[in-house]
């Protein structure tokens, strides 16, 4: 799961970047380069299928990080390359400073919204000359593609997102070709002092009601604190949060507001090898997760044998799960659920 970093100079964004990868990457400043990186996202349930799967390693999905250099205002105009970075990512993760007390984070939210939709318009501007073009000379399909490039040209030169526009499945699918950034999902992070680790502020108030009217997930920390406590030796790390009152690492509520933005969910294969996460789509049928495992189990697909990790709790085994008659057999429909336990019979 790829996720950009995005917001204002200031906003704390590389502070939270440096907070979520534990200060494993050197990080550089003043330069049009990203800082790129990767954080392992915290699930209970791996250690749990580990408990009754005896195995050599546990190995969590992983988030992949795009921190870009501050968006400076006018960026939509000419400095094209600061966003170039971020066009292939799934999603967006804007951070709003809501730690200044004469921050303004509901004029920063809408601000960082605008750069992005103007970041668009060259692309689209460019997209759309092509595509024309070729419709002149009878391609049917540069047509489709022309009429798709219109509609998103409009909402952007009405500074409207293209996220917000009407789209049906087969213009979504023509417009991901195009990273657009304004199309991509995501969620905003309230990035707050220390001394409002809740977000009960009414700046806060306020941009949690923005950032709701738009459809968004907000998540609230404190970027300074969660660096601070990232760099402190692991076992060191649960009392540091327990004494702030966190229950976690931003990591954990991060990943999942990405999860439920981007229509996500999990499943586990396990092995004596290793108890692994998977994080495919919402939806995704069972020969589709074992793509995300390898392709070669998604072309040779025969079956999946499944189990849910909550009949792992209640039986104790897959052996007994198998002898009570719960392990399933599923086919090339099966829709994956959110906790399944996976293993994939193929031949190529």
């Amino acid at each position: 799961m790829e996720c950009g970093i995005v917001g204002l100079p200031g906003s704390g964004k590389t502070c939270l970047f440096q907070a979520l990868t534990a200060h494993t990457v050197a990080v550089e400043t003043g330069t049009l380069n990203p800082n790129i990186g990767q954080a392992d996202i915290p699930d209970p349930r791996l250690r749990e299928i580990a408990r009754f799967v005896p195995t050599r390693r546990i190995v969590p999905a992983r988030l992949e990080l795009v921190d870009m250099p501050g968006i400076p205002a006018g960026v939509g105009a000419g400095h094209v390359a600061i966003l170039a970075h971020v066009r292939a990512v799934a999603a967006l993760c804007h951070v709003i400073d809501c730690f200044d007390e004469k921050a303004d984070p509901v004029s920063t939210y809408s601000n960082l919204k605008l750069e992005l939709v103007l970041s668009d318009l060259g692309v689209i501007e460019s997209s759309l000359e092509r595509a024309r073009k070729a419709a002149r000379g009878g391609d049917e399909e540069a047509g489709r593609r022309r009429d798709t490039l219109e509609k998103a040209l409009a909402l952007v030169e009405a500074e409207q997102p293209v996220s917000a526009g009407d789209w049906s499945a087969a213009e979504e699918r023509a417009m991901r070709g195009y990273g657009l950034l304004s199309a991509k999902p995501g969620l905003v992070v309230a990035n707050v002092a220390e001394n409002d680790l809740r977000g009960d502020g009414a700046p806060v108030r306020a941009l949690r009601e923005a950032v709701a009217e738009d459809g968004r997930v907000m998540v609230v920390l404190c970027a300074a604190l969660e660096s601070e406590i990232a760099e402190l030796p692991e076992h060191e790390r649960a009392e540091m949060l327990a004494s702030m009152g966190l229950k976690e690492p931003a990591v954990g509520p991060l990943a999942r507001a990405l999860n439920e933005s981007l229509g996500l969910t999990t499943f586990y294969t396990a092995s004596d090898k290793e108890v692994r996460s998977w994080i495919i789509r919402r939806g995704a049928t069972a020969p589709e997760a074992g793509g995300a495992v390898h392709s070669d189990i998604e072309r040779g697909f025969i079956r999946a044998q499944c189990y849910h990790v909550d009949e792992l709790r209640e039986f104790g085994s897959e052996k007994a799960i198998k002898e009570a008659g719960r392990l399933r057999s599923e086919g090339r429909r099966y829709v994956m659920r959110d906790g399944d336990v996976a293993r994939f019979l193929f031949n190529v």
